[in-house]
């Protein structure tokens, strides 16, 4: 049996009372980076083996697991911090878990994603979770056109040394929507910073920070068009190309070359 388990995103009171308990009970630990989790570990009194499991060794030690659960022994999934399998190990252990009709459960806590968006204010009846911008520019570029007109609130992880480069992507390719940035949440300083995404992140970055943006806006005629339909529009109102994609990108608050090169792109 495997249990998944949620951890504090930053407040080590933050866990339930069943977490202490399974912890306590199982055979052995799986920790994303196991120094880290001794500290909570250890203000619980919780004494089990530690098995590191992490993105860069979670394929080689999967099979291993999945033999040491078939032997009943049990087990816990815990990550740094917040619910394993959400932008942190697990996934792959589930699937062959599934394959291998090994019982497992979630154990509910704490998820650094949801209490940064209902911090944040916006609205959070539908939201979209993006988690880390990829590192390769071209899949960011083309995730980021599926999200463009997207009237779903989006709520993003960024690291503290790219927070500055990610929320000027962002504007690039959504435009100049409301930003709310938290970090340190649950913690003593925690903060909820609001601004404008074309004016980037007003304050020092440090810490990891949740970025919750607003979605679309559902009464823009434009938000049903792709952009060369839009700059179509205006070529067949008499604008010149390059007119008719300055309106555009004014019109989707976004800059003129992102909306030219796009135009180019399908020439």
């Amino acid at each position: 049996m495997l249990y998944i388990i949620a951890t504090p995103i930053g407040n080590l009171k933050d866990i339930t009372y069943r977490a202490i308990e399974t912890l306590n009970s199982v055979d052995f630990i799986l920790c994303e980076d196991t120094r880290h989790s001794a500290l909570l570990l250890s203000k619980y009194d919780i004494k089990k083996p530690l098995i590191a499991y992490h993105k860069f060794n979670e394929k080689e030690i999967t099979e291993k697991i999945i033999q040491r659960l078939s032997n009943n022994e049990s087990a816990a999934l815990i990550s740094d911090a917040g619910m394993p399998g959400i932008s942190d190990p697990g996934f792959i252990l589930i699937k062959e878990l599934i394959k291998n009709n090994i019982e497992y459960t979630v154990l509910p806590g704490a998820c650094a994603a949801i209490n940064a968006l209902v911090l944040s204010g916006m609205n959070c009846d539908k939201f979209l979770f993006f988690g880390f911008l990829p590192e390769k520019q071209s899949k960011t570029e083309k995730e980021l056109k599926k999200l463009a007109d997207a009237e779903y609130t989006l709520v993003f992880y960024i690291s503290p040394h790219s927070i500055e480069k990610d929320i000027t992507t962002l504007f690039n390719y959504l435009g100049n929507r409301k930003a709310v940035a938290l970090r340190e949440m649950t913690k003593v300083y925690e903060e909820r910073i609001e601004f404008m995404l074309k004016d980037g992140y007003p304050k020092e970055s440090r810490g990891e920070f949740v970025l919750i943006v607003e979605g679309a806006k559902s009464d823009n005629d434009y938000n049903s068009l792709s952009i060369e339909e839009h700059v179509n529009t205006y070529v067949n109102a008499g604008f010149s190309l390059m007119d008719a994609i300055k309106k555009t990108a004014k019109d989707r608050g976004v800059l003129k070359n992102e909306i030219y090169k796009q135009v180019i792109k399908n020439k």
